[in-house]
């Protein structure tokens, strides 16, 4: 195996450990938040669809999408569907 085999293999390696550290604490720092997300803009499925992006019209309230932790209220949303 050449050097440069090795150095791509070993670059690749750190990076997808890097990656996988890192993710963890980025979801921590989010929280779902209904009622915030613009037509088409909605992170997962809701009562009228199944899928991210198919959300019809602005500020559902079955409709979410992630936000910093501790902003959802600023925002006028909720972070529970049963507060609405």
């Amino acid at each position: 195996m050449s050097a440069t085999t090795r150095t791509l293999i070993a670059s690749a390696l750190t990076a997808m450990v890097a990656m996988s550290v890192a993710a963890p604490a980025t979801a921590a720092e989010k929280e779902k938040c209904f009622g915030v997300a613009t037509a088409g803009h909605n992170d997962c499925a809701a009562s009228g669809h199944s899928c991210a992006g198919q959300a019809k019209v602005d500020k559902d309230p079955m409709d979410w999408k992630y936000v910093a932790k501790g902003s959802c209220s600023q925002m006028g949303g909720k972070l529970d569907m049963m507060q609405q």
